[in-house]
C-alpha cells in the first residue's frame, strides 16, 4: 500500500469508530451510589489521636475508629516510638432506634495510622447513626471519640 492509500484506511477507521456509540465511556448510571464519609471531631486518648468515622452508600454504613499520632514528637523521644498494645471499643446505634452492635479488640500501634473496622449494617434512609470509639491504656484518656452520622439515600 503506498502512503495515501494507507492515510484514507486510517481515516476511515477513524470515522467509523467515532461513529459507533461507545457503551463502556457512557456515564455512570443512575443506581450506582456514591460513598459519603463522615468523620467526628478528632480526639486525645492514651496520648494518641483518634477519630470515628462512617462511610455511608445508600442505607449501608461501615463504621470504623482511626488511631494515629497526635502530633508531632518531641525533640527528645526516641524515633521510632515502641509499639502500644490498645484495647479498642467501637459500638454504633440508630438515634431513637436499635444499636448496631459493638466490637471491642486489641490493636497495636507503632507510627502509621491505623484503622479499626468492626461494624457494618444497613438502616433505614433518614436515619441519624451515632458511633462511639474508644481505647484503653496505662494513660488517663479524655473519653470516647463521636460521630452522628446522617443516612441519605
Amino acid at each position: 500500500m503506498n502512503r495515501i492509500t494507507r492515510l484514507a484506511v486510517g481515516a476511515a477507521g477513524a470515522a467509523a469508530m467515532l461513529a459507533v456509540p461507545a457503551p463502556a465511556l457512557a456515564q455512570p448510571g443512575a443506581a450506582a451510589a456514591a460513598t459519603v464519609t463522615t468523620c467526628g471531631y478528632s480526639g486525645l486518648q492514651a496520648g494518641l489521636g483518634t477519630k470515628v468515622c462512617a462511610d455511608v452508600t445508600g442505607g449501608s454504613v461501615v463504621i470504623y475508629g482511626q488511631i494515629g499520632l497526635a502530633g508531632p514528637p518531641s525533640p527528645d523521644t526516641p524515633w521510632p516510638p515502641a509499639p502500644r498494645e490498645l484495647i479498642t471499643r467501637l459500638s454504633a446505634e440508630v438515634v431513637g432506634g436499635p444499636s448496631l452492635g459493638s466490637v471491642s479488640g486489641r490493636t497495636v500501634f507503632t507510627v502509621s495510622t491505623v484503622r479499626v473496622d468492626g461494624i457494618s449494617a444497613t438502616v433505614a434512609c433518614g436515619s441519624v447513626v451515632h458511633a462511639t470509639f474508644a481505647l484503653e491504656a496505662v494513660w488517663p484518656t479524655l473519653g470516647p471519640v463521636t460521630a452522628d452520622v446522617p443516612v441519605n439515600c
